[in-house]
């Protein structure tokens, strides 16, 4: 496959999920098995459509079992699992049935709410029907396997992943619902959130504590009473994830996170990535200019390059009440977003700052830190 897509002005290579790495690995294992001979590639049709031609490594087979590997190829994404070794090994069964399992580096799901039931391997659904659709067309009638998917490695790569804050632990899982890769795609990372945060409303959870990243999630454990079980990291996705914790009909909604992040908020900007937009600094001014603060100040903020830098300023002017105008207007901007949507869903919000005395939140923290327990 040499299929590519535009990003950010690159032309990026696509490349394919563990998924159709397994299943791949499993259909040349079950062929080796079945006819004896050694197989070093296969043809793919995953559900995206596009015909994949994946190459089969360290190929073993004799009478009763077979196995062999894919190497996963994420093409030019930035993907955790790149270059591991996907292994597929096969066994006969007497009792005619397909079984799939998880072996080395393939997680084991640990917490309900996810797609796999607990104790077994982190193999998702679609991968399972692939590997078993294209087995069974394999297989002559009464014929029965096992087929064990590992990933030599993995349970090291995995740490670098959400399994661990999902429950699935000692590996990687085997992912993909259109078995294709698409480089440098958020849609990867914005469906792993949404995941979890399935797994909470599954879990019956009513509401959700969102936080952008380690700095917030920091914040929550070191510095507030805030029950822990109730959070999720959203990344930039601020937009995205508030709307999908409407779609899950969460009741309760609470923000927590550094000023550089949630200031972008306040002037509507639901993505907060640099490269999508950046006016920390015009946000800090108009509201600050609102407050009747002299131009002085207004030009030496226009210069701070952090929002770090801003407080310095403002502190040092007297400004401080600034703050708690933004982290009002924070949640204004939240609420408009729900407006027509979900008008019943309650909204607060806390922001801080890591080198100045500075947290605020629209209800005080004590009265907040009782509602999330």
């Amino acid at each position: 496959m040499e299929e590519f897509v535009s990003y950010n002005g690159k032309k990026l290579r696509k490349g394919y999920t563990t998924g159709s790495c397994a299943t791949a690995a499993t259909i040349a294992a079950v062929k080796m098995l079945l006819y004896q001979k050694a197989v070093d590639q296969v043809k793919l049709i995953p559900p995206a459509g596009v015909e994949l031609v994946i190459p089969i490594h360290h190929a073993q087979f004799n009478a009763q079992e077979a196995s062999c590997s894919v190497i996963k190829d994420g093409g030019d994404d930035a993907d955790a699992t790149h270059g591991l070794h996907i292994y597929s090994t096969v066994r006969w069964r007497e009792d005619g049935k397909v079984k799939i399992d998880g072996g080395e580096g393939v997680g084991r799901v640990t917490e309900e709410g996810l797609a796999v039931a607990v104790g077994e391997a982190a193999i998702n659904p679609t991968p399972r029907k692939m590997i078993e659709a294209e087995v069974k067309q394999l297989l002559s009638e009464g014929q029965g396997v096992e087929i064990i998917i590992s990933a030599p490695g993995g349970e090291d790569v995995a740490l670098g992943t959400m399994n661990p804050r999902l429950g699935i632990m000692g590996g990687i899982s085997i992912l993909g619902t259109s078995g294709i890769v698409t480089p440098m795609s958020e849609e990867g990372w914005k469906q792993a959130i949404s995941i979890e945060m399935e797994q909470k409303q599954k879990l019956g959870f009513k509401q959700i504590i969102l936080t952008p990243g380690n700095y917030g999630e920091d914040f929550i454990l070191e510095r507030t009473k805030l029950n822990e079980k109730y959070m999720v990291q959203m990344s930039n996705f601020v937009g995205y994830v508030l709307l999908e914790a409407m779609r899950l009909q969460f009741e309760k909604v609470l923000l927590v996170g550094h000023l550089g992040k949630f200031i972008k908020i306040a002037g509507g900007i639901f993505s907060t990535h640099s490269k999508d937009a950046d006016a920390r600094n015009e946000i800090m001014i108009a509201n600050l200019a609102l407050l009747g603060a002299p131009l002085a100040l207004l030009q030496e903020v226009e210069k701070a390059l952090t929002t770090e830098k801003q407080a310095q300023l403002v502190i040092e002017a007297g400004y401080s009440q600034v703050y708690q105008r933004i982290v009002d207007k924070i949640k204004e901007r939240v609420l408009k977003l729900y407006q027509f949507r979900a008008p019943d869903i309650e909204v607060e919000v806390i922001t801080f700052l890591t080198k100045h005395d500075v947290v605020v939140s629209t209800k005080a923290l004590k009265e907040l830190e009782k509602e999330w327990q």
